[in-house]
């Protein structure tokens, strides 16, 4: 084959690519978490995500106020960890978080999968992520049989959580997702139950070039999980900043976990009565 011949087949494999990424909606979210839920997006191939997500202690309410700054001298969860586009559609993830729930100083490995991508001509409406997470407690052993970090078993240690993110972007300002899940337990107390599902739903609205309205809600499905019982769901409002490589994230939420398989079965705190926190995400991406 001649040069020329070389050349004519990577300009035309090359406008292939082009072609196929401009049939795709681009940025349905503009980050691959909302505030306590993931979004539909993946990492793009070979990008290094670093993250610091924060959520202080309660604004308001009996724990809130002036004695600890309205939260501010609180921290009821810490991430810090790293994810990393393998393919455009696949990225996997390492970080650890200190936890609210019983279980708590937490490596959290997780991997995402995009099974659909929404198309501009309307052919596929919508996009399809699968996302799975395994959380391992690190947490010293206790000696007391009743406890959850007693950890008879090795597998005690770890809750599992499985995801489908199901997205649409309506035009160029309105996102909307919704969020089936199901997290495992591998031990409760004897009158919980291990395996939880619930519902959850996104959305982002774009306000400016650089700004976006963000939201998310999760819903138990569970006897046990209501508000006569102490649990309710987990709500986040917030603000989100785009400013190039760099995104940041300033949010209002009740729940005190991070992960999801912290707050989908352990938020016992309440928007009602003051028990909201803000929060913050910092993400860095890098090219590797």
């Amino acid at each position: 084959m001649t040069r020329i011949s070389l050349l004519f087949s990577f300009l035309f494999l090359l406008t292939s690519v082009t072609a196929q990424e401009q049939e795709l909606v681009q940025e349905t979210f503009k980050d691959d978490k909302v505030i306590n839920s993931h979004s539909v997006e993946t990492l793009p191939a070979r990008k290094l995500d670093f993250r610091i997500v924060h959520r202080f202690g309660d604004l308001a309410g009996d724990f809130g106020g002036w004695d600890n700054f309205y939260g501010l001298e609180d921290a009821r969860d810490i991430m810090i960890g790293f994810a990393y586009g393998v393919t455009n559609k696949f990225s996997v993830g390492i970080n650890r978080t200190k936890g609210s729930g019983p279980l708590s100083r937490l490596v959290n490995l997780n991997a995402k999968y995009r099974i659909l991508h929404q198309k501009v001509d309307g052919s596929m409406p919508l996009s399809l992520t699968f996302y799975g997470l395994s959380s391992i407690s690190t947490m010293k052993k206790t000696e007391i049989a009743n406890e959850l970090h007693s950890f008879a078993k090795s597998s005690h240690r770890v809750v599992y959580c499985a995801q489908f993110l199901i997205a649409r972007k309506f035009g160029d300002a309105f996102s909307l997702q919704l969020i089936p899940s199901y997290v495992h337990r591998n031990v409760v107390p004897s009158d919980d139950e291990n395996g939880l599902f619930s519902m959850g739903l996104a959305t982002r609205i774009q306000l400016s070039k650089v700004i976006g309205l963000i939201a998310d809600v999760t819903l138990p499905f569970s006897d046990l999980r209501t508000s006569a019982n102490g649990y309710y769901p987990g709500l986040g409002l917030g603000l989100e900043f785009d400013t190039g490589g760099h995104v940041f994230q300033l949010n209002l939420t009740n729940t005190t976990g991070i992960m999801e398989t912290d707050y989908i079965p352990y938020t016992r705190t309440n928007w009602g009565e003051g028990e909201f926190r803000l929060g913050f995400t910092i993400s860095r991406l890098f090219n590797l």
